[in-house]
C-alpha cells in the first residue's frame, strides 16, 4: 500500500515545521556527566527516515529512547506557545524539547496510539506518549518540566516508521487511520502516571496492538495489582524495629549459622512469605555507639519457631561477625518486618530453584512453603557449595524434597573434599552452569528463583534468555545493594561510601542494603542528592515525582515530601527524589 494511494484521498491535518536531529553529547549536570541525544538542530533539504532512526539523528539511552517504536519522537509548535506563556520565556527554537519533527497540529488531547500518518513518502504509527525523564529539565534548564508535561497533558509522542521515506520541513501530514480504541496520547501518558485510573481504561490500552511493549508491561502490571490489590503488598507484621528475643541458635555448615527469632506477640505466619528478609539492628560497638543495618533472608518461618535467619560469616563482617561471636539464646535484637518481593508466583508452573552458598537462604523458606502444601507440581532443587564441609541445609533439603511427589535435586560441588561421595552426597563435580540447568530438560513453562553471587546470578539468567526463558519468568534476590536504572550517567560507581565533605549534622539516614549510616545535610536537595552522594544505587527517571523510578521502601521513621507527587506511593513506600527526613530513618536500599 503505497502512498501515493493514500494522498489522494488522506484528509491534511498538520504540517512538518522543523526535522531535527542530533547525536549524543556528554553534559555536565550537578557533579556528574550525563550523556544525552536531546539537543536537536533543524536540518535542511529531504533526510531519509528508515526502521529505528532519521539519517543523521541517534540516542544516548536505547532502555529510554529509541529503537522501533520510538524511532522518531514529535512535538507541537501549539505546545511550544503554551509553554512561552506558562514559563515566561522568548528563546525557544526548534528541537526545544528533544523532538525530531516539530509540527502544526497533531495535539496530544486529539491524536491517538495507533493512529497513522504520511509525511513526504513515509508513514508512521504513534506508538506511545513521551516517556517523563530528567534530561528534558536539563535542556529546558527548568527542574519541574517532567511533571509539567504530565500534569499539563501535553507530553509530545513517539512514531513507529511503518513505511521507510524521505521527509522535510514543510510537508503536510495525512492522517490514514485512526487507532483502535481511540485512546489519546494524552489520555495513555494520565493512564501511567497519573492517579485514579480506570481498570476499563487500561484495558482498552492493552488492546491496542500499536502501543509499545514497555507500556503494555506497565499497564499489565497495574492491572496485576489490582487484581491483587489485598495482598500484592500486604501491610507488614510491624512498624519500625521491634525486639526479637533469640531463641536458638544451629551451626549449617563451616561457615554458615542460624538464629531462630521470635515476636513477643507476632504470628510468624502472617504477614510473611517465603524468600522475604527481615532487616536487623545491631550494636556490636555496644551502647553508646552508632548501630548497624543489615538485611538477611529468612530460611525458614514457622509459626511454632518462629523466624529463622541464617547467616554467612563475611571477611570483616561487622554484622555477620558480631551474631556469629556474641549474640546467644535469650539475647533480643531489633528487627524491622519481614520484607521484599522475592517471592513464589502465584500460579502451577513448574518450580526451579537455584542457588549457590548462603544463597541458599530464600528459596529454602520456598522450598519449606511448597513441601507444607504438598505441592504436586514439577520442583526442582540446584544448588553448588564447594565442598561438604560448607554445604549447609544438606539433610533438611533431603527432608524436604522426600515430601514433594514430582522433586528433582541437583546439588554440585566445585571442590570436593575426598571424603564427598559423587551420587551421595553430591551429584556432579564442578559449579552450576546454563548447561546444568539445559542438561536437566526442565519443562518451557517454569518459573526460575535464582539466589548467590551476583556473577553467578547473571551469568546464568543471561543464559536462560539466550535460551528463550522470558524475563517475567525469571525472579533474582540480590545480596547488598541492589543494581538502579539510572538513565545516561556515564562512568562507574564505587561501592557505597560516606559522602564527602564535613558530616552533616542532621538525622542519621540508614541506607539498610548498602550498610551505610549517614547523617542528613539539608544542603542536600533531596533523599535521592544524599544516595547519590553515597553511591547508593538507586533507580530514577524524572527526580521530580512523577515516575516512580525512585520508589523505595522505608524500613523505619518518617519522611516529609518537599514537592507533592502526583500520585502519592503505597504505605511503607517513598519516593526518594522529593522527600527528605522528619527524622532518623532507615531505607530499603
Amino acid at each position: 500500500m503505497g502512498p501515493t494511494a493514500h494522498t489522494a484521498v488522506a484528509p491534511v491535518v498538520g504540517r512538518l515545521l522543523s526535522l531535527n536531529v542530533g547525536g549524543p553529547r556528554d553534559v555536565p549536570w550537578e557533579g556528574k556527566t550525563v550523556r544525552t541525544a536531546i539537543w536537536k538542530e533543524p536540518v535542511d533539504g529531504r533526510r531519509m527516515v528508515r526502521r529505528i532512526n532519521i539519517d543523521g539523528d541517534d540516542q544516548a539511552d536505547r532502555a529510554a529512547h529509541g529503537g522501533e517504536h520510538r524511532a522518531v519522537f514529535v512535538y507541537q509548535i501549539e505546545s511550544y506557545r503554551y509553554w512561552q506563556q506558562q514559563l515566561q520565556r522568548d528563546d525557544f527554537v526548534y528541537g526545544q524539547f528533544g523532538e525530531n519533527f516539530t509540527v502544526e497540529g497533531l495535539a496530544d488531547d486529539q491524536v491517538c496510539i495507533g493512529d497513522r500518518y504520511q509525511i513526504g513518502t513515509a508513514i508512521f504509527e504513534v506508538t506511545q506518549p513521551r516517556v517523563t525523564c530528567f534530561r528534558v529539565a536539563i535542556r529546558l534548564d527548568e527542574p519541574r518540566m517532567p511533571s509539567l508535561l504530565v500534569s499539563h497533558h501535553r507530553p509530545g509522542f513517539y512514531f513507529r516508521v511503518i513505511q521507510e521515506g524521505e521527509v522535510q520541513a514543510g510537508d503536510d501530514i495525512h492522517r490514514l487511520q485512526t487507532g483502535p480504541e481511540a485512546l489519546t496520547v494524552a489520555d495513555v501518558d494520565g493512564l501511567l502516571y497519573l492517579p485514579n485510573r480506570s481498570r476499563r481504561t487500561l484495558e482498552r490500552a492493552l488492546r491496542i496492538p500499536a502501543l509499545s511493549k514497555g507500556w503494555q508491561g506497565s499497564f499489565r502490571e497495574l492491572l496485576d495489582q489490582a487484581d491483587h490489590s489485598a495482598d500484592a503488598r500486604p501491610a507488614t507484621a510491624w512498624e519500625g524495629f521491634t525486639p526479637l528475643k533469640v531463641t536458638e541458635v544451629h551451626r549449617e555448615s563451616s561457615t554458615i549459622v542460624s538464629f531462630r527469632l521470635r515476636a513477643a506477640s507476632a504470628d510468624p505466619a502472617a504477614r510473611v512469605a517465603a524468600g522475604q528478609y527481615l532487616t536487623l539492628r545491631l550494636a556490636p560497638d555496644g551502647p553508646g555507639h552508632a548501630p548497624v543495618v543489615r538485611t538477611y533472608s529468612l530460611s525458614a518461618i514457622t509459626p511454632d519457631d518462629g523466624y529463622r535467619i541464617s547467616v554467612k560469616v563475611e571477611p570483616d563482617g561487622k554484622g555477620s561477625g558480631f551474631l556469629q561471636e556474641h549474640v546467644k539464646p535469650g539475647d533480643t535484637i531489633d528487627a524491622a518486618a519481614p520484607r521484599g518481593d522475592f517471592v513464589l508466583r502465584d500460579n502451577d508452573h513448574p518450580v526451579v530453584l537455584i542457588s549457590a552458598g548462603v544463597g541458599a537462604t530464600p528459596v529454602l523458606a520456598m522450598l519449606r512453603t511448597l513441601a507444607k502444601h504438598h505441592d504436586g507440581r514439577q520442583i526442582w532443587w540446584i544448588h553448588g557449595a564447594r565442598n561438604g564441609t560448607e554445604h549447609a541445609f544438606r539433610q533438611e533439603v533431603d527432608e524436604l524434597l522426600a515430601e514433594l511427589p514430582g522433586a528433582h535435586r541437583i546439588t554440585a560441588y566445585s571442590r570436593p573434599n575426598s571424603d564427598d561421595v559423587l551420587g551421595a552426597s553430591f551429584d556432579q563435580a564442578g559449579r552450576i552452569t546454563t548447561e546444568t540447568i539445559r542438561a536437566a530438560e526442565i519443562p518451557a513453562d517454569a518459573d526460575y528463583y535464582i539466589c548467590g553471587p551476583t556473577g553467578f546470578m547473571h551469568e546464568l539468567s543471561a543464559g536462560l534468555a539466550a535460551g528463550g526463558v522470558g524475563p517475567e519468568r525469571i525472579s533474582m534476590e540480590i545480596f547488598g545493594t541492589a543494581e538502579a536504572f539510572i538513565p545516561g550517567i556515564v562512568g562507574d560507581r564505587p561501592a557505597p561510601h560516606q559522602p564527602s565533605g564535613p558530616p552533616g549534622h542532621g538525622p542519621v539516614v540508614t541506607f539498610s542494603r548498602s550498610n551505610l549510616a549517614v547523617d542528613w545535610d539539608p544542603s542536600y536537595g533531596s533523599l535521592l542528592e544524599l544516595a547519590e552522594a553515597c553511591d547508593v544505587p538507586v533507580s530514577f527517571g524524572c527526580r521530580i515525582g512523577v515516575c516512580h523510578n525512585c520508589e523505595s521502601g522505608l524500613v523505619d521513621g518518617d519522611v516529609t515530601y518537599k514537592i507533592e507527587p502526583l500520585e502519592p506511593p503505597a504505605e511503607g513506600r517513598v519516593l526518594v527524589c522529593c522527600t527528605e527526613p522528619a527524622g532518623e530513618i532507615t531505607l530499603e536500599l
